[in-house]
């Protein structure tokens, strides 16, 4: 078996179908990047999660969102308009969440502080030393 593991951002929001045996399978792109200055570039890794993990994560994979990806390199070769082209797929097997994605950041509600009355003066605090 050879096994890989990558970190990148999601291109796109997981699509989630199911097999006709009813178990579900996640589809997601990472983008990686590599190089740098000119010579940058970005590769995509097609993604697929499989069982329950698929159903309880694809919420959670959305475009954006920094993920790091461990599992099995599967190239797949298929014909467009003639040509042999090759996709680098990946069987994941574990998938660890970075991070937020810029559209996670801004659903979250701003957070709610207590409005708390004070407390009564007992002279208690003029009473220690320090």
């Amino acid at each position: 078996m050879n096994v890989m593991s990558f970190t990148g951002h999601i291109g796109r929001d997981a699509e989630t179908r199911y097999t006709t045996g009813g178990d579900a399978i996640a589809s997601f792109s990472v983008a990686l990047t590599h190089g740098y200055g000119e010579k940058k570039g970005t590769a995509w890794m097609r993604c697929a999660l499989f069982g329950k993990r698929a159903e309880s994560l694809a919420p959670y994979l959305v475009k954006g969102q920094l993920v790091g990806i461990v599992g099995e390199f599967a190239p797949r070769e298929y014909e467009k308009d003639g040509q042999t082209r090759t996709s680098m797929d990946v069987r994941v097997n574990d998938v660890t969440l970075l991070g937020k994605s810029e559209r996670q950041e801004q659903r979250q509600e701003p957070v709610r502080q207590e409005q708390r009355e004070p407390l009564p003066d007992d002279g208690f605090a003029d009473s220690i030393p320090f």
